[in-house]
């Protein structure tokens, strides 16, 4: 059994690495200056979009939180003269899937169709509509507006909830990664039809936006379907620029909660997408936290003390210093032990590094597991519209293995001792043994 499975292992490493080899990623601009990133995979009769924009969470102020994802979100329920219910039904008849993505940075709207004419040109009609025609029914706002307000109402009695909202303010205070992306009840009862008209003129143009195509269609017919759906965005650039994320209050705090868990969350400003130090923080990472039962953590807390079923570390990159995170649940009454060990084992690490052993494990995993990452077209079109947001290298697919396969224990050490700083971590621990 093992000798097949590294066989397929090896078999599937391999494809990949053709696949990559010979996915050429075309570049070009629209008429009306948005950046368009094609790759043709004539495969399977399917073609998959995506239309990012620099929308996300961030876009909002503290008096306006929850109006980018409530933009986002009516975007499709009444546009271009159809209603959600002739939209939702256009896009049944033809088999077609609307999407959407949404972060403290961007907002994004996706399709998946067949790629034969008739279902092609219905779906790509409704996409049109959606993202140049929205028309935020007044109706509608109230009716969803009242729907996330309910939602938040409950989110707000759960552990995991307010142990992530705290965390989060904790972390960035009053920078707009701080925000909570579905907004606050106060703000969200006072948000308007014209707020959300506003933040789409401003956010949904076409120079600030990022088409990303994959699938079975020319580049002549991609280079149509670019320019159809960007046509009528609102033209301009805006200049959109966040305030640099600072340095956090070394700080933790215990909230008593009724449930039988303590929930546990520490993090730090940690990555940006285009950091030098990318590739060393994410093999550390997968060595520390990420890794599953094989990470250090995992090892401490759960194999060798017993303190919680599962632990993990995450980075999570984004335009400025994403968080870098620990959470773990654990018993109420060893939360403080379970914690204590949590902070020696990140310390330990800080100062240390990784062992050459766990690096070459960490290595192995990493590269072995990259084809699964992109052995569908919805998980390239995915990176694809990454790499095209952040402007990163259009050879990031290419490179990404090397840059692994280079990492070393020094860089790793170095990088963490430069990224993250135990000392000045902010702690959350929801469901204390008491309020303090």
């Amino acid at each position: 059994m093992q000798a097949i499975r590294s066989l397929f292992i090896l078999l599937l490493a391999a494809y990949s690495q053709g696949a990559l080899a010979t996915l050429p990623i075309q570049l070009w601009q629209t008429s009306s200056g948005t950046w368009v990133y094609f790759v043709e995979s004539r495969d399977l009769p399917i073609l998959d979009i995506s239309v990012d924009f620099d929308a996300g969470s961030s876009a909002d102020a503290p008096e306006t939180s929850g109006r980018a994802g409530l933009t986002l979100q009516l975007l499709n329920l009444g546009a271009g003269g159809l209603s959600e219910d002739q939209i939702a039904k256009a896009l049944a008849d033809v088999g077609a899937e609307l999407g959407g993505r949404f972060d403290q940075d961007r907002a994004g709207v996706s399709l998946r169709t067949l790629s034969s004419e008739r279902e092609r040109k219905q779906a790509l009609d409704i996409l049109g509509r959606v993202i140049q025609h929205p028309e935020f029914p007044e109706d509608v706002l109230e009716r969803e507006r009242v729907r996330v307000i309910t939602g938040l109402r409950e989110s707000d009695t759960k552990p995991d909830h307010i142990a992530s909202r705290t965390l989060r303010k904790m972390l960035y205070g009053s920078h707009p990664y701080g925000l909570r992306g579905s907004g606050e009840i106060a703000s969200l009862e006072l948000l308007q039809r014209k707020d959300l008209v506003e933040l789409y003129q401003s956010r949904y143009r076409a120079a600030n936006a990022v088409v990303s195509i994959m699938g079975d269609v020319s580049r002549t017919e991609a280079a149509a379907i670019a320019e159809a759906l960007t046509k009528d965005l609102p033209q301009g650039k805006s200049d959109i620029l966040l305030p640099p994320v600072l340095t956090p209050t070394a700080e933790t705090r215990r909230i008593a909660h009724p449930a039988s868990q303590s929930h546990i969350l520490l993090a730090y400003p940690g990555l940006r997408r285009d950091d030098p130090d990318f590739f060393p923080l994410v093999v550390g990472n997968y060595i520390l936290g990420g890794g599953g039962f094989v990470s250090r953590l995992m090892q401490e807390i759960r194999q060798n003390r017993g303190l919680a079923y599962s632990v993990y570390s995450g980075f999570s990159p984004l335009r400025l210093e994403g968080p870098f995170e620990i959470g773990l649940q654990t018993k109420k009454e060893q939360s403080e032990d379970a914690l204590r060990l949590t902070q020696r084992v990140l310390a330990d690490f800080v100062a240390g590094g990784p062992t050459k052993k766990e690096l070459i494990a960490a290595k192995q995993n990493i590269i072995g597991g990259f084809p699964l990452r992109l052995d569908s077209n919805k998980k390239i079109i995915d990176h694809l519209a990454m790499i095209g947001f952040y402007n990163l290298p259009l050879t990031y697919l290419d490179d990404y293995v090397k840059a692994i396969d280079k990492v070393t224990v020094a860089q790793i050490k170095e990088a963490f001792q430069r990224r993250v700083k135990p000392e000045g971590m902010v702690t959350v621990v929801v469901g204390a043994m008491e309020e303090k």
